[in-house]
Parts: structure tokens; sequence; C-alpha cells
């Protein structure tokens, strides 16, 4: 392999490393997913500009994304779901915030109810995560317990006015 394919390699796995990691996120010592979550607060305050089609649209290409990165990560990291990898998380958090205005207390629920469901593995979250191959599996519990969190905040903030 010549040196400047080498080189070529070499910048690829970084880029996907630094990428699936949150930045760098998910080296943190502790709770690396919570320090993945906290990456996806300034992604969402990007995208809650846009309309609600341009976000779903936007965070159903990024979970395809995030399944590919995710996929490759564990493969470089040579690891089932290694715990730095953290853009699953990411990608969760924005779909708990669908639909939802960006306060200061939607984002914070939204963070408290993502972390609490990420955790739980309520169905179909573990047993997608456990069936889905590669990125795919990383990804989906983590969009599953978004889908959660998002009822629950949507929820509270219909009934009880937050």
């Amino acid at each position: 392999m010549s040196s400047t394919l080498k080189r070529g390699v070499f910048l690829l796995e970084k880029l996907i490393t630094v990428i699936a990691s949150g930045a760098g996120s998910g080296y943190a010592p502790f709770a690396p997913g919570t320090a993945g979550t906290a990456v996806g607060i300034p992604v969402y305050l990007v995208l809650s500009r846009l309309s609600w089609t341009f976000y779903l649209l936007s965070i159903l290409i990024l979970t395809l994304f995030a399944c590919y990165i995710a996929g490759e990560a564990e493969k470089i990291f040579n690891e089932k779901d290694a715990p730095c990898i953290v853009i699953d998380e990411v990608v969760g958090f924005l779909w708990t915030m669908f639909l939802v205005s960006p306060t200061v207390l939607h984002i914070f629920l939204g963070f408290v109810f993502f972390r609490l469901f990420d955790i739980a593995k309520v169905f179909p979250a573990g047993f997608v995560q456990s069936r889905l191959p590669g990125g795919y599996g990383i990804v989906t519990d983590d969009v599953v317990a978004g889908m959660y969190s998002n009822i629950t905040l949507l929820l509270l903030i219909k009934f009880w006015g937050i």
C-alpha cells in the first residue's frame, strides 16, 4: 500500500473516530453517553430553526449517517458498541426534541428524559440493540429512547403547560 493511500486511510479513520466520539466527548472518563448527549444540544439549537419537515428530514439523514459512522467506528475500535461511540446519543437527543420548542426547561427535561430512557432500554430498545448488526444496533436503541422521551416531553408540554 502506498504511503499516500495509508495516509488517506488514517485520515478517514481519524475523521470517523472524531465524529463517532462526538468530537471527543465520548472519551469522557465518567458517563461518556451523558457527555455525548450534551453535544446534541448545540446541534438541536441549530436544527430547531428549521420547519418541522426539514427538521425531520435532517434527523432521518443524520440517523442513517450515524448508523454508518457507528458501524465503521466499531470496526476501528474492534469493540462492539464501544463506550466512546456517542454519535447515537446525539441522534437520540435530536429525536427527543422533535416538535419541541427550544426553551431552557424543554432542553433540560429532554436531556433528563433521554438519559433515563436510554439507560433503562425500555422495549424494544434493548431488543433492537442486540438484534440489529453494527451501527444499526448502536443507533436504533437511542432512536427508540429518543422517541419515548419525545412523547413524554410533548405530553408534559400539552397537558401541564410547561
